[in-house]
């Protein structure tokens, strides 16, 4: 299960990054709800909101050391509970499909951008930091309900 779902989450992350590289690189913003939700391209050489810009070799190593602790963990302890399989699965997910970027791009190809009119911006993300947001937000469910990891 935790396979299918990391191979579904890095496909999709291919597909919407893919689409974003030949529609909206050089091209013009897709604005889908006015001042509020735009498609716009952007080259991410650092990480979420924008902090360590430039250190793309320490991002990977970091990328690269926390996956293999997951399925380290995964591996050791053979948990049952899906919840906890599923938030793990969602975490590998989005981190390979940045890793991906980090590594063939030598950045992170963010395109989702949410605002208020021209006051207020969040950080452009993809699907991959979506992966990794819910994959967190399912692991703390998890760790509230459960007591333990």
């Amino acid at each position: 299960m935790i396979f299918l779902v990391v191979i579904l989450g890095v496909f999709l992350d291919r597909v919407a990054k893919n689409w974003a590289l030949t529609t909206l690189k050089g091209g013009p913003d897709i604005e889908v709800i006015k001042n509020f939700f735009t498609f716009q391209y952007l080259e991410n050489r650092g990480a979420a909101f924008g902090i360590f810009q430039g250190k793309v070799i320490l991002l990977t190593l970091v990328t690269i050391i926390v996956l293999l602790g997951v399925v380290y963990y995964l591996i050791k302890n053979k948990p049952k509970s899906k919840l906890l399989k599923i938030s793990f699965a969602f975490i590998i997910s989005g981190a390979i499909g940045n890793l991906y970027d980090r590594i063939v791009h030598n950045y992170v190809i963010d395109f989702i951008m949410l605002h208020y009119k021209e006051q207020y911006y969040f950080p452009t993300f993809n699907v991959a930091d979506i992966l990794v947001v819910f994959g967190t937000i399912l692991l703390a469910i998890y760790i509230l309900k459960e007591g333990e990891v």
